[in-house]
């Protein structure tokens, strides 16, 4: 089972450093935010299979020729009804893999549950603060002056959150692009993305290319919501509407004055604002604030092309490929020996 310790070994190690940044530098994962978001939930899942396989396997290697049957050989071994034992390297590769295993799960498990009483928590203050919209079914509005929406999920119902200040500086079109966007996001289920990259990085800090998935996954899902925006609404209205949202909110990226002609024709101020109120509304909440990247800018102003089928069906094979491939080499018995 040695090549396949070392096999699983290396895949970690790409799926750890370079092929995450690789991936979150490429600029066509905007034309397709929908494939590019598989690919990072493969690298995700691949990468933690491959690091605590090959730590299993390895530690498993002295009792058995596959790891079905080293498997079968460690519980006899906890039995007390074999004479095979483990060195302590192999000990210690082994509980490796256990305590990284148990902590990742351990982690998600943590996560979820902090995030849900955040959001039961910031639920309640909105039924004492906020004032159910007549207009818009599923949406809260509340006293506030700082233009700000944003989603709140929920398994018992989910909900949209509008500031006065939002009803205020956008009208009928530019309110019914925000909250076509917001409820994008509970319709495709972002929130769950979001919780499972940000428990990746709350378990694994000290890797650099958890927090390039987090931020990268967390830009992609706001392109979805964007592109299920414009099916409601003209791409100047969701321009002049996000970008008014942001620069209130304080959330307009700085790069984004590369083209701040543009901006300005769709209507849309470009200037600052005091976000803090803000985003300490939508922390309690439990969705984080995303604000406006000059590259999601860009792709509102430029309408980027697709990527084509092709490119689009070996992306997704790929990404079936990242994870068939440490699942067969942990499952399947004797592949590689």
């Amino acid at each position: 089972m040695w090549t396949t310790s070392y096999l699983l070994a290396g895949l970690a190690l790409l799926l750890a450093w370079p092929v995450p940044v690789w991936l979150s530098r490429s600029a066509w994962t905007a034309r397709s935010p929908f494939a590019s978001l598989v690919l990072w939930q493969a690298i995700a899942l691949a990468g933690g299979l491959s690091m605590i396989g090959s730590m299993l396997i390895w530690g498993l290697e002295p009792l058995g020729d596959n790891l079905l049957a080293a498997v079968g050989s460690f519980w006899q071994l906890l039995l007390g009804r074999t004479a095979n034992t483990l060195d302590p390297v192999h000990v210690f590769a082994l509980s490796a893999a256990l305590l990284l295993g148990a902590h990742l799960v351990f982690t998600l498990l943590l996560t979820a549950v902090r995030v849900g009483r955040q959001r039961t928590r910031h639920r309640r203050l909105l039924a004492l603060l906020g004032d159910p919209s007549p207009a818009r079914p599923g949406t809260v509005v509340v006293q506030h002056d700082i233009p700000v929406a944003y989603c709140l999920p929920g398994f018992n119902g989910s909900v949209t959150v509008l500031s006065r200040g939002l009803l205020e500086t956008l009208d009928e079109a530019g309110l019914q692009a925000v909250v076509a966007h917001e409820r994008a996001h509970l319709d495709q289920r972002h929130d769950v993305l979001v919780l499972a990259f940000a428990s990746w990085h709350q378990a694994l800090p000290w890797l650099p290319t958890s927090k390039l998935a987090q931020s990268a996954v967390q830009e992609l899902i706001e392109m979805l919501a964007d592109d299920a925006a414009l099916k409601e609404v003209p791409r100047e209205v969701l321009l002049r509407s996000l970008v008014s949202v942001a620069a209130a909110s304080g959330g307009l990226d700085p790069a984004s004055d590369a083209e701040p002609d543009r901006a300005r024709e769709a209507g849309a101020p470009t200037g600052g604002g005091s976000g803090g109120s803000v985003e300490a509304a939508r922390a309690a909440s439990g969705v984080p604030a995303p604000g406006l990247s000059s590259r999601r800018l860009k792709r509102l102003l430029h309408a980027a092309d697709p990527l084509p089928r092709a490119s689009l069906a070996g992306l997704l094979a790929a990404s079936a490929l990242l994870i068939g491939v440490p699942t067969a080499l942990l499952v399947a018995p004797g592949l590689l020996g």
